[in-house]
């Protein structure tokens, strides 16, 4: 049965669900991103952090991920992380990096 919570990537909308799911400074981290435009650094971020733990490239129709949808995956994955929050903040931080170094990539191509 198809699951209308399920996406090929990440989405940005199941960012507010996952309020309440760590600690407060998860939370901080949670709100923050919500106010943010999606298509920000941080926004971008985000969802890239997200996908990486996740394993969201890897989440077909077939699979469990798929049939749990987007939403309770994200939960559940963050729920179930075994790291501290400072790894996951380190993530989040490396993926800040990437999409900037991504960005200026793009930018510098694009003046060519």
């Amino acid at each position: 049965m198809y699951q209308e919570d399920a996406e090929l990537l990440f989405p940005e909308r199941v960012v507010p669900h996952l309020k309440g799911v760590r600690s407060q400074e998860w939370d901080v981290l949670v709100e923050s991103v919500s106010k943010q435009d999606p298509d920000s650094v941080e926004g971008l971020s985000f969802s890239l952090m997200m996908m990486r733990i996740n394993g969201c490239m890897t989440c077909h129709a077939g699979s469990h991920r798929a049939r749990l949808g987007c939403t309770a995956c994200a939960q559940q994955t963050i729920r179930r992380y075994k790291g501290k929050d400072r790894e996951i903040f380190q993530k989040f931080d490396k993926a800040k990096k990437d999409i900037k170094l991504y960005l200026e990539k793009k930018n510098k191509n694009k003046k060519k």
